[in-house]
């Protein structure tokens, strides 16, 4: 269920911007469709492409970070982050990176909340890709009301430090909704006082 554009991504520039790590204004993408609601909030120098019935790609036109998000429907309504944690198989999630990640590792799973849902979270890790630069994943997926959600974020390992946060952002503020609000772990700064015109 994943749909990364590798190529796209190796497009992009191998140092991330420090306007990325330091972004203070957000773009939300909300879908209009009734039967895909979704909303993506997400660093104002990212940009969104895709959508509606086709996977939403947000990426950094000058650093080496993207993340893919599709909807598809599902008929396990009874499934759960937990349950799918814990019947997760290492091997098979390895397998089924290591063609676009060769020498991929499983790094940290487990669970972590969307602002309206639970999801399955892993990471993992390659030390060379098809783009030629070692490359980390974040994966995560949830249900809800009979639609699958899967967010997968990609990014060079040698800029974890500055990207993993932008995605630990964008999916604490994810939402199987479209009329979710804005924003898990960011401060709103305050409105500055103008003194009274003279």
């Amino acid at each position: 269920m994943k749909h990364i554009s590798v190529a796209a991504l190796a497009t992009l520039s191998l140092v991330l911007a420090p306007s990325l790590a330091a972004a203070q204004s957000v773009n939300v993408t909300r879908s209009i469709l009734p039967t895909l609601p979704y909303t993506v909030i997400y660093p104002e120098g990212m940009v969104a492409s895709g959508g509606g019935g086709d996977p939403l790609t947000i990426n950094h036109p000058k650093a080496p970070l993207q993340c893919d998000l599709t909807v598809v429907p599902v008929e396990d309504t009874g499934w759960t982050a937990e349950a799918a944690l814990g019947a997760l198989d290492d091997a098979e999630v390895a397998a089924s990176w290591s063609e676009i990640m060769p020498g991929f590792a499983l790094g940290n799973k487990g669970t972590t909340p969307y602002q309206d849902a639970t999801a399955l979270i892993y990471d993992g890790s390659s030390p060379e890709s098809s783009m030629g630069v070692p490359l980390t994943v974040v994966h995560t997926e949830t249900v809800s009301n009979g639609r699958g959600y899967v967010l997968d974020c990609l990014y060079a390992t040698a800029e974890a430090a500055q990207a993993r946060p932008i995605v630990d952002f964008i999916i604490a503020n994810f939402a199987t909704r479209s009329d979710a609000g804005c924003c898990i772990g960011a401060e709103v700064a305050p409105e500055e006082e103008t003194a009274p015109a003279q």
